[in-house]
């Protein structure tokens, strides 16, 4: 049965078929065609699955986001499939999953590559969207740090020294290092890569928010987590549904003045930090 045989639909592309991606998806892809990325072929037929169950129109393609050619041939499929008018990334790794290097890799430059990648096929008037972290408000660096993540040649990242000593200090410090990048590099290519094509692109920084993915978290470090939530203004978690209302927003027409910006969506975490209310590692 066709359940769409209306031509020429937009293109959502999805790098990271997670929880946060999938429910932001679903917020926005009727009448549209939506593309899902991810390493995890398994995760990438689930996913597909239940989208398609639910009547959307959804094509897969596996992608190693650490790999250029890979990332480009994501992007080439989107476009082959009509006009690109929503990039999502969600492809990330935690501090507690992961070693310092394969976070700065994976976070910080794979994640500006993505950005880079897809300015080249996103359409005029389209919308990107990078999925960042509360953490990202966490760690104080000098203004030429900051000068240097915002505006370094992605190819040249890799090789600054704050990159290969400071920020592998430890997992979470890398973590935080690179989620305050996303939120730079996105400033930068909004005025720049993106901004040229006529398309937005903006971040979300989630707080704590429940995920299967977060109960890895949760299980390394619940004390610490349970502190933010009690030291919060909300006493809560958060929900996907509740990034993806916003991630909705930030993609759709009513946005159309907002690029180069993050919205930070967690419960009054960094508030409390900023109040003294809640210390890190306290």
């Amino acid at each position: 049965m066709i359940f769409d045989r209306n031509e020429n639909r937009p293109v959502i592309a999805l790098l990271g078929a997670g929880a946060m991606g999938t429910a932001i998806v679903r917020r926005i892809a009727n009448g549209k065609q939506i593309l899902l990325g991810d390493i995890s072929t398994e995760n990438l037929q689930t996913v597909a699955h239940d989208l398609a169950a639910s009547g959307y129109e959804v094509a897969t393609q596996q992608v190693d986001a650490l790999d250029r050619a890979s990332v480009e041939a994501f992007a080439t499929k989107a476009a082959s499939l009509g006009e690109v008018r929503y990039f999502i990334d969600t492809a990330g790794a935690s501090p507690n999953q992961s070693s310092p290097e394969h976070i700065v890799a994976l976070d910080l430059v794979a994640t500006a590559m993505a950005i880079d990648v897809f300015a080249n096929v996103i359409a005029r008037g389209g919308a990107g969207l990078v999925i960042s972290s509360q953490t990202g408000y966490m760690m104080r660096l000098s203004d030429e740090v900051e000068r240097q993540l915002a505006l370094t040649p992605t190819e040249e990242l890799a090789e600054l020294d704050f990159l290969k000593h400071d920020a592998v200090a430890s997992s979470g410090v890398a973590y935080m290092v690179s989620k305050r990048a996303n939120h730079l590099r996105v400033r930068t290519a909004a005025a720049t890569s993106w901004g040229d094509r006529g398309a937005r692109i903006n971040t979300i920084s989630p707080g704590i928010i429940v995920t299967p993915l977060a109960y890895d978290e949760f299980r390394a470090a619940g004390e610490n987590y349970q502190a933010m939530i009690d030291a919060s203004p909300a006493r809560r978690v958060g929900t996907s549904d509740e990034i993806a209302a916003a991630g909705s927003f930030l993609l759709g027409e009513q946005a159309a003045f907002i690029t180069g910006t993050d919205l930070l969506i967690d419960g009054g975490v960094i508030a409390a930090i900023n109040a003294g209310r809640f210390t890190l590692g306290g």
